[in-house]
């Protein structure tokens, strides 16, 4: 629940792959340690170390009010996938609900924006390892 990766920078409507393919490409830029990845979502591309859920296959297996369970392989693998991505986009949540500033269009310059971004995910990640209970969870 914390973030180790942040690059606050492109418009958010620019397309996942050439974020990704932005962060990797920097100096600094975004490593995956060796024996590890990064689950992505369904925008980005399968690569080294990043795995995106199987394409044509179910995603999310409650349909409805009927959970059903996984029928091949590439569903379960899906399913557990999506639980695991259910992590992060709870982080995310956690700071936009820590910090309203996040919530809403920005009227800053860009590179003060950047820096909001930036400074409010350092933020989170201290208060998530110097407090033994969020208060917002």
């Amino acid at each position: 629940m914390q973030f180790i990766y942040t690059l606050p920078r492109l418009e958010g409507s620019a397309a996942d792959s050439r974020v990704l393919q932005d962060a990797i490409s920097r100096l600094n830029g975004l490593k995956v340690p060796q024996g590890y990845f990064y689950l992505c979502d369904s925008g980005y591309p399968n690569g080294e170390g990043f795995l995106t859920p199987y394409r044509g296959q179910h995603y999310h297996l409650s349909e409805g009010r009927q959970a059903r369970q996984p029928q091949t392989l590439q569903e379960l693998y899906n399913y557990k996938h999506s639980s695991a991505r259910n992590v992060i986009e709870r982080c995310f949540g956690l700071l936009k609900e820590r910090w309203a500033i996040l919530r809403g269009k920005s009227y800053y310059p860009t590179k003060v924006a950047c820096r909001i971004i930036s400074v409010c995910a350092l933020l989170h990640n201290h208060i998530r390892r110097e407090m033994p209970v969020d208060p917002l969870e």
